[in-house]
C-alpha cells in the first residue's frame, strides 16, 4: 500500500488555475477575460448545493476546524486543493494512495481521525463503487463531511442515505475545481437548482442559495476591469528589480472583495535560487503597528478596557513617577505625546549581554548564533524608554516608542502576549496560515524571505528574524514591529476590516470603531488612531497621487505596504525585501509602491470611463 498524503504549506499561483481554465475550455491566454468570466458565470449556473439545511456550507468557526481534503479520483485535484488553501491551512490525501479494497479504505479513515472536517472531491463515477460509498458513508457518522461531486448528475441518485452537504457541479475543470472550493469556504456563492429529478431524495428545483462571506479569487474583468489595464504593473516591478531596489516582490490588489491581482516577482536574493512565491512570508515591519497592536487595541476600546483619554500611567504601573505618566492613549496613538522617534539600543550591549550559545541565562534569540540575555527588555530597554526626555505634546513626530508603550497596554489589559492575543483574536478564526510573530518557530526558512544581511549588528542573514534591532531584543515581539505575514492574509485581515468589521459570518470589530480609528483623528496631522492616512497636501502624493480621501493603511521599513481605499472598495498590497543588498532608499526614491497605485486607479477610473460612454 502506498500511503499519500501532502500537507498544502504552499498554493498554486491562481494565474496558473486560469490558464488551465483557459486550455479546458479550449481559449487561448490573448483572449480577453471576460470570455472566462461567462465560463465561470456557467460554472455557477451548473453548481447546486444539496443537504445543507444545517447551514454547514459555508464553512464557519475555521478556529475549531481541523480540515482534510480527500480526492478520490477527481483529475484536477491540485487546482481544487491549492484554492481551498487560500482560506485555512488544510491537509490533503488521495485515496489513490490506498487501494480500492476495504481494507485499505479503513486505514485511510484511520489517517483522518484527527480531523472533524472531510472534503471529499470525487467524480460520479467512483460512487458506483459501494465500498467508496460505504467509506463515505462512515466517515460522516464521527466527522462533518462535506461531498463535493463532478460530473453527470445520475450519480446522485445513490446518495440518498447521505446526510452531508453535496456539492453538485456538471463540469469537471480547473474553473468548476476552483469555484467549488471557493464555494465550500463562502468566497462563491450558491444559487442554482436541479433542473431534472435525480432520485427520490434529489428533485427538480432542489438546491440550497448561500451568500458570499469571504474573499473570492478572479481576475479583473470579475471587477469590471480590463486585464490588460494591470500589465503595467509588471514593469513597474521589473524596473525596482532591474534596479536593484529589491531582489522580488508579491502584488496584490482587491477590488470589491475579490482577488484580481496577485502576482510574485523576482527571487528572494538577487541571481539567488529561490523565486518569490505567493505563499511567501515577509517581514512587515511598521505594518505590525495596524496588523497586530491597532487591531488589539480596536478590540479593547469596544470592551471599554481601553480608553483613549486616559493616562498611560494608569495601564503601566512603571510609568508612574516619569514624565511619561500624564500620556494618553490617544496622544500615542496619534505620535503627538513628545517621544522621541527611536532609541537605537543594539549601540549600547555590552560583552555580557548576549552569548552565541544559549543557555538559560541567555534565552533570548535574537539571530543564529546571537542570544542576548533574560531580562534584558525588562531590565534596560524599558527603563530606558520610560526615562527618556519628551519633546513637545500635541506636535506630530512619528516614534516607534509609542507602540513600545501600546504593546505594554494591551498585554496589561489581556493578561496575554501580545502575540498570542492577535493569533487567538484575530489571526487564527480568520484562517490566517502566516501571520505572526518569530516565523522560524512555524515555518521552514524556504517559505521566509531573508530580509538582510545583517553586517552591524547580528552579523548574519537575517531570515525569520525580525529586522528592526528593537523588536528582536525584546524576543521578536514588539508593538511596532515582528509580524511576518504573506500577501494572502493580509488580505483575509483587511477585507475584514473592509466590510465593517465582518468576515465569514463572524463580527470581530464594529463599523463605528474602524470608523473612528481609520478616519483623521488630529488637526495637526492626516494619522488616525494607528493608522496611517491619506495626505491632503497633494503635493506628497502620498499614498497615491489618485488615493480618495478615505485611505488608510501603513508602510514598513522593509519595503512593504497595505493601503485600504474605502471609496473604491480596494485593497493594494505589496511586498518586497527592500533591504537585500542594496541601500533601503532606492525603492522609495524610484516611487515603485506609489506608482503601482497609480496604475491600479487609473484601470479602475478608465473602466469608469468606459462604461459611461
Amino acid at each position: 500500500m502506498k500511503f499519500n498524503k501532502t500537507h498544502l504549506s504552499s498554493a498554486l499561483p491562481f494565474f496558473l488555475i486560469m490558464l488551465m481554465a483557459f486550455t479546458s475550455f479550449g481559449f487561448s491566454c490573448s483572449q480577453p477575460g471576460y470570455e472566462w468570466l461567462e465560463q465561470m458565470k456557467n460554472a455557477e449556473k451548473s453548481t447546486v448545493l444539496l443537504n445543507n439545511s444545517k447551514g454547514v456550507v459555508p464553512l464557519l468557526n475555521l478556529a475549531d476546524n481541523k480540515i482534510a481534503s480527500v480526492n478520490m479520483g477527481y483529475p484536477y485535484a491540485t487546482e481544487f486543493d491549492s484554492v481551498l488553501n487560500k482560506y485555512t491551512d488544510i491537509s490533503r490525501f488521495s485515496s489513490l494512495g490506498y487501494s480500492s479494497g476495504s481494507p485499505d479504505l479503513d486505514r485511510l479513515s484511520f489517517d483522518l481521525k484527527l480531523f472533524n472536517t472531510v472534503i471529499i472531491q470525487t467524480p460520479g463515477a467512483v460512487l458506483n463503487d459501494i465500498k467508496s460509498r460505504t467509506f463515505i458513508r462512515d466517515l460522516e457518522k464521527s466527522k462533518q463531511v462535506i461531498l463535493v461531486l463532478f460530473g453527470n448528475p445520475t450519480h446522485l441518485a445513490v446518495l440518498d442515505s447521505l446526510e452531508c452537504p453535496i456539492i453538485w457541479s456538471a463540469q469537471s475543470s480547473p474553473l468548476a475545481s476552483s469555484f467549488t472550493a471557493q464555494l465550500i469556504f463562502g468566497g462563491t456563492a450558491a444559487s442554482a437548482k436541479l433542473a431534472v429529478d435525480v432520485s427520490q431524495k434529489h428533485k427538480r428545483g432542489d438546491g440550497f442559495s448561500t451568500v458570499a462571506t469571504r474573499l473570492k479569487y478572479s481576475i479583473p474583468e470579475d471587477a469590471g476591469i480590463n486585464s490588460a489595464a494591470l500589465t503595467r504593473i509588471d514593469d513597474v516591478v521589473k524596473e525596482a528589480i532591474n534596479k536593484h531596489a529589491t531582489p522580488g516582490a508579491v502584488v496584490m490588489v482587491v477590488k470589491d472583495g475579490k482577488v484580481i491581482f496577485d502576482k510574485a516577482y523576482g527571487h528572494h536574493t538577487y541571481g539567488g535560487p529561490f523565486t518569490t512565491k505567493l505563499t511567501d512570508i515577509f517581514d512587515l515591519a511598521s505594518v505590525t503597528k495596524i496588523a497586530a497592536t491597532t487591531m488589539a487595541a480596536m478590540r479593547l476600546y469596544e470592551q471599554q478596557k481601553l480608553r483613549l483619554d486616559t493616562n498611560i500611567g494608569a495601564y503601566i504601573p512603571l510609568a508612574r513617577g516619569t514624565n511619561k505618566n500624564n500620556l494618553t492613549v490617544r496622544e500615542l496613538m496619534l505620535h503627538e505625546a513628545g517621544l522621541v522617534p527611536y532609541i537605537p539600543f543594539h549601540n549600547s550591549i555590552k560583552p555580557d549581554d548576549f552569548s552565541r550559545d544559549s543557555s538559560a541565562l541567555f534565552s533570548v534569540k535574537v539571530a543564529d548564533n546571537y542570544y542576548i540575555r533574560k531580562g534584558f527588555y525588562e531590565d534596560i530597554m524599558l527603563p530606558r524608554m520610560l526615562s527618556t526626555g519628551l519633546r513637545q505634546r500635541g506636535k506630530y513626530e512619528y516614534s516607534d516608542l509609542s507602540m513600545y508603550f501600546m504593546k505594554e497596554i494591551v498585554e496589561g489589559q489581556t493578561s496575554e502576549k501580545l502575540n498570542e492575543y492577535v493569533f487567538q483574536q484575530f489571526y487564527k478564526p480568520l484562517g490566517m496560515q502566516t501571520a505572526g510573530f518569530n516565523p522560524r518557530m512555524r515555518f521552514d526558512t524556504s517559505r521566509i524571505v531573508p530580509t538582510e544581511n545583517d553586517t552591524y549588528f547580528r552579523k548574519t542573514l537575517l531570515q525569520g528574524y525580525v529586522h528592526d534591532q528593537g523588536a528582536a531584543l525584546a524576543g521578536g515581539v514588539a508593538g511596532h514591529a515582528g509580524v511576518f505575514s504573506s500577501a494572502n492574509d493580509l488580505a483575509i485581515l483587511f477585507q475584514m476590516m473592509l466590510n465593517g468589521g465582518t468576515y465569514g459570518g463572524q463580527q470581530y470589530l464594529q463599523s463605528s470603531t474602524i470608523s473612528m480609528f481609520t478616519s483623521r483623528q488630529s488637526n495637526t496631522s492626516r494619522r488616525g488612531l494607528g493608522f496611517d492616512r491619506w495626505d491632503p497636501d497633494r503635493t506628497n502624493r502620498y499614498p497615491s497621487e489618485l488615493a480618495s480621501p478615505e485611505t488608510y493603511g501603513h508602510t514598513g521599513f522593509t519595503g512593504t505596504c497595505v493601503w485600504v481605499d474605502p471609496r473604491y472598495n480596494l485593497i493594494y498590497i505589496f511586498l518586497s525585501n527592500r533591504l537585500n543588498d542594496q541601500p533601503a532608499n532606492k525603492l522609495s526614491s524610484l516611487r515603485i509602491r506609489p506608482r503601482i497605485q497609480d496604475i491600479i486607479y487609473e484601470a479602475i477610473q478608465n473602466t469608469r470611463v468606459s462604461s459611461n460612454r
